[in-house]
């Protein structure tokens, strides 16, 4: 709706016969309704579970591969020594022991490549077309995983390799909670006792169901009242304030206002991804090879996986209700001081090693150092996201967390850089 607004002064003589030359007039369009309407209620917390969902589904692919260990020992084992199934007492080949840091490498390059495009042409592209497009090119490539599962790859290794890199660095051109649910598929589907590929087979289907699970939800969720009032009543400017807004802001300013809190979640996550899964992977049970199917078949998915993904979650939920510390310096020392992970963890029984000697031997020593370096991951992750849109302007917040997004992309990609180094010093 638009009204017109006469800024003639009010004891001025018209000299003009003319109306549009008596009153100068500027249009300004009011798009606010006279009531605000009534919000809808999100029943049964429907959104709120989807968005769940569709959080767990972000990070699914990269948790599904880097969980299904037993599977990726298979397929890159030793095949001059003709075993068909992984034996516990076998090191591990090259392949097998730097697989996981390659596909940590695969997953962060392409994440903080499209982490920055994403700033720029996001807003060209409805948010239908990107939800839906990236759960479709997720499942195909998913798809393509499920479909090598029976394939005899034992010939040609490199290539499967090679191929399935590939696939990880698409699926990544694109939390937590997504890791434990990795975590308990890997361990359900171990727990059929079946062969390695069946294992697998299990463990991808669950996979692709609940990508397609998400794709449902999805379609459900943008057609209910509650999405379609928030999409539609979100906060916008209109053309006038939007131009005078991209005036204000200033990257340089914003960086300097919030560059402590990027470089704290940069050190986390560069510091985590060095060792976690690279390294972790690799540790192996006090009492691997003696025939008990908890140290050798589900002490990897349990403790390296779910145990820290539980962890790194507790993290993030301690975060939100502590909401302590405040001092960014007290946060910088925080960051700092978990350098100290790298040397515990690698001091544990990572195999095969050449350069370390292990000295953390005992399953507990490992899972508290673990724990701990997680837990200390998920708080320190959020602490910042949640500390910098209060040290920045309003109009400043949606480029201060893209901002905290590339510097954790970052830090994901040096980590996973460095991880590939680590496993090859062990």
């Amino acid at each position: 709706m638009a009204f017109s607004v006469n800024t003639t002064p009010l004891l001025q003589e018209y000299e003009s016969e003319n109306e549009d030359e008596r009153q100068q007039q500027i249009t300004v369009r009011d798009d606010k309704p006279l009531f605000k309407p009534l919000e809808p209620k999100d029943k049964y917390y429907m959104s709120y579970l989807i968005f769940y969902l569709l959080g767990i589904v972000t990070l699914l692919p990269w948790n599904f591969y880097v969980t299904a260990d037993d599977y990726w020992m298979f397929k890159f084992r030793n095949i001059s020594m003709n075993n068909s199934i992984v034996n516990a007492s076998i090191k591990r080949t090259p392949l097998q022991a730097e697989f996981t840091s390659y596909l940590s490498i695969a997953s962060a390059f392409p994440n903080l490549i499209f982490l920055i495009l994403n700033t720029a042409v996001s807003h060209r592209i409805s948010l239908n077309k990107r939800v839906i497009g990236s759960l479709l090119f997720m499942l195909l490539l998913m798809l393509l995983t499920l479909v090598f599962i029976n394939i005899d790859t034992d010939k040609w290794q490199q290539i499967f390799f090679g191929i399935t890199i590939t696939s990880i660095v698409l699926l990544n051109g694109g939390q937590a909670l997504g890791g434990i649910f990795a975590a308990i598929a890997e361990i359900v589907s171990l727990s059929i006792g079946a062969s390695s590929t069946h294992s697998a087979l299990v463990y991808f289907i669950i996979g692709n169901i609940t990508i397609v699970i998400a794709i449902i939800c999805y379609v459900v969720l943008e057609k209910t009242v509650f999405f379609k009032y928030h999409l539609i009543h979100q906060p916008e400017l209109n053309e006038f304030q939007s131009e005078s807004v991209s005036l204000d802001i200033c990257y340089k300013e914003i960086l300097k206002k919030m560059w402590c809190y990027g470089f704290s979640v940069f050190l986390t996550f560069a510091i985590t991804l060095s060792v976690y899964p690279g390294v972790t992977v690799l540790i192996e049970s006090e009492g691997k090879g003696h025939g008990h199917r908890w140290n050798d078949v589900y002490f990897v998915p349990t403790i390296a996986y779910l145990l820290f993904s539980v962890g790194d979650y507790l993290g993030r939920i301690f975060a939100g209700r502590i909401l302590k510390p405040k001092s960014i310096m007290v946060l910088q020392i925080l960051s700092i001081s978990r350098f100290i992970f790298i040397p515990l963890l690698m001091l544990c029984n990572a195999q095969p090693r050449y350069y370390w000697a292990v000295v953390f031997d005992r399953d507990y020593q490992y899972i508290l150092i673990l724990f701990l370096c997680a837990l200390s991951n998920g708080y320190l992750a959020n602490i910042t996201a949640i500390y910098v849109p209060k040290i920045v302007d309003h109009h400043e917040k949606e480029i201060a967390s893209s901002i905290m997004t590339v510097f954790m992309g970052v830090g994901l990609t040096l980590g996973s850089a460095v991880s590939l180094f680590m496993v090859r010093l062990l």
